[in-house]
């Protein structure tokens, strides 16, 4: 049987999934492993689980190597002897070019580096174990798919700044991120809540990279991160919604250096900066009274942006929370939907506390006399990738580069 793998990589993470090659019953891939390698700067550790989220043993895993040849040597006997049909990558930005998953050329990956300077913390990150297996696997297709893609639907003027026109024809405009995320709970809506997967949802995608986003009829139409991963909601340590007039104070009045100022826009700002830890599960069970304020700042900023959501929706039919803080933070979960009673929400404190997610890894958390219904849905960017990737192999694109 074929497999399709996914590479998710970070500065200081890979994130992997291996997946079958036929869609079971649900529309899904099933996985049949998934698992993270960490400390890429130091001794690299592996940690695995199969497809039922049971651990695996990691013995023969060399954290001393490469991080990738010692990952690729230690899939090799689960890939059931038979190499994958195709690796499957997240990239974060594809610019105005990428508006779909592409098959990866020398052209396409040239294009791709040119895109570094727009995101310049992650871009590279996306790029290193494709350029890798580029270099070392030629006969294994690949295949970039772009968190920017999905809000590629976006009306023009959401996609706007109020900058001079030139600027903006060089670039300089809205992208927003996390779009793997948002369509994947977007495809999932339809047999979860058919109203709201038809009307007006905002999911909110909150974990350490958190933004939010306005769905109508599933694609989207705003966003809160735009040019950059920086912007929108406050995150784990980027600062979200900043005046740049800040970013000026820093570098002519602070005299703090470009690449200081980039670092600490990007890892020491938001929950760390504000209440000294950057894990929300620290912050909560904290009696300091800076991590309280990290808390309510995560809150307010959230409720701040799904009021300027709604406005652009023009109302609300549904608000889905996903990702790390989203599907495991209960307290947050409820001081959100407290700050956007005025938009019809309620929960239901019992079920907000311990969502049952069930068969169909959906819980519906609202109250009774909401009228607004609120689910929390795991997302799987993973599996929104090896779909991609699968599908672009069995298109006339991918038969070609699989021909002789």
């Amino acid at each position: 049987m074929q497999h399709v793998l996914v590479l998710n990589a970070g500065s200081s993470s890979i994130k992997f999934a291996v997946f079958g090659a036929q869609l079971d019953h649900g529309g899904a891939l099933p996985a049949q492993l998934r698992g993270e390698v960490d400390e890429l700067g130091g001794s690299a550790r592996l940690s695995a689980c199969d497809g039922d989220a049971r651990p695996l043993r990691v013995d023969g895993f060399d954290g001393a190597s490469h991080p990738l040849e010692s990952l690729m040597r230690w899939l090799a006997p689960r890939f059931g002897g038979m190499p994958p049909a195709v690796a499957g990558h997240r990239v974060a930005f594809g610019g105005l070019e990428f508006a779909a998953p592409a098959l990866i050329t020398p052209a396409v990956l040239k294009k791709l580096r040119a895109l570094v300077p727009f995101a310049p913390l992650h871009q590279p990150a996306n790029l290193a174990p494709i350029e890798w297996l580029a270099e070392r696997r030629h006969d294994l297709a690949q295949v970039a798919c772009f968190d920017s893609s999905f809000h590629r639907t976006q009306p023009a003027l959401a996609q706007r700044y109020g900058l001079p026109r030139a600027l903006h024809d060089a670039g300089a405009r809205r992208y927003g991120f996390h779009g793997l995320s948002y369509e994947y709970i977007a495809g999932r809506l339809p047999r979860i809540d058919p109203r709201a997967a038809a009307g007006r949802t905002i999911v909110a995608h909150l974990g350490s990279g958190a933004s939010l986003c306005a769905l109508r009829n599933g694609t989207s139409v705003a966003t809160t991160m735009g040019f950059s991963a920086l912007s929108g909601a406050m995150m784990a340590t980027r600062p979200g919604e900043l005046d740049p007039g800040i970013v000026i104070w820093l570098l002519r009045e602070r005299g703090i250096a470009l690449a200081d100022a980039e670092h600490m826009l990007y890892h020491e700002c938001g929950l760390k900066g504000v209440g000294g830890s950057a894990d929300m599960r620290i912050l909560l069970a904290s009696r300091e009274a800076h991590a309280r304020e990290a808390v309510e700042l995560f809150v307010y900023r959230a409720v701040r942006e799904i009021g300027s959501l709604a406005a652009a929706l023009g109302g609300l039919d549904a608000l889905v929370f996903t990702a790390g803080i989203g599907e495991h933070a209960a307290p947050v979960r409820a001081a959100i939907a407290e700050g956007c009673r005025w938009l019809g929400v309620e929960l239901d404190p019992r079920g907000n506390a311990q969502p049952d997610l069930g068969t169909a890894r959906a819980a519906c958390v609202s109250g009774t006399t909401s009228r607004v219904p609120v689910w929390v849905i795991p997302t799987d960017e993973e599996q929104m990738i090896a779909r991609h990737s699968l599908r672009l192999m069995q298109s006339p694109a991918g038969t070609r580069r699989m021909s002789p």
